[in-house]
């Protein structure tokens, strides 16, 4: 542990942490080294409980690329994304641990309805991925009901997901196209996002229209 830890020290990076905390990140590894390490310490779960136990942002990030998902109870991961505060942290344990959990279901249902607007975009981010792979059961018009109502005044985190779903519904869904093209249209959000070039914006109506083009 002491040396994975005097290894992750060594990976530190001023300038990385300059640019990562613009984003609400405190670390300044850069992640092809850290999933260099992870690759070269492979699947550890011990490790990985003690790395996440520490607080840190890097040590954490390492522990979810060594841990087993599966090994998680319900519980467990349920209070790691309570703890789960800067964003790629939120972002790496909804997407390579929860995601491939048995209790996924049952946790985006509970997260969904959080009143943490943090633990709620975990909720939304599951509902995702559920709208692209498996959208059986889902009550998509509902779905876009809680987005033209709440997205709006949402704060950034929640709403940067229901952005993602409202676009994620109208690309896959083409009967729900119109609609989350309208809701976009209305609601404005992220209209004005910088977009790099090259980029795709996150403008709901641009994104849809765009990742639809290049689909046909």
């Amino acid at each position: 542990m002491a040396e994975v830890l005097a290894e992750l020290a060594e990976l530190e990076d001023p300038r990385a942490r300059e640019v990562n905390e613009r984003h609400g990140d405190d670390h300044g590894v850069n992640l092809g080294k850290l999933r260099a390490l992870a690759k070269r310490l492979k699947t550890q779960q011990e490790l990985a409980g003690r790395l996440w136990a520490t607080g840190d942002t890097a040590a954490r990030l390492l522990a979810l690329l060594i841990c087993r998902p599966k090994a998680f109870g319900r519980d467990e991961l349920d209070a790691m994304v309570r703890e789960a505060r800067t964003p790629k942290v939120h972002d790496w344990l909804v997407n390579y641990v929860v995601k491939k959990s048995p209790y996924v279901e049952e946790l985006r249902l509970a997260w969904f309805a959080d009143p943490d607007p943090v633990v709620a975009s975990a909720g939304w981010a599951l509902t995702t991925e559920r709208v692209t792979k498996k959208p059986e059961g889902l009550d998509l018009a509902g779905l876009l009901d809680v987005i033209e109502s709440r997205m709006k005044d949402a704060p950034d985190r929640l709403q940067w997901a229901m952005n993602h779903c409202l676009a994620q519904i109208g690309i896959d869904h083409s009967g729900q196209r119109a609609r989350a093209i309208g809701i976009g249209e209305r609601l404005e959000v992220l209209k004005d996002y910088p977009t790099s070039p090259g980029c795709t914006s996150p403008y709901a109506p641009v994104w849809i229209n765009e990742m639809v083009r290049r689909q046909g």
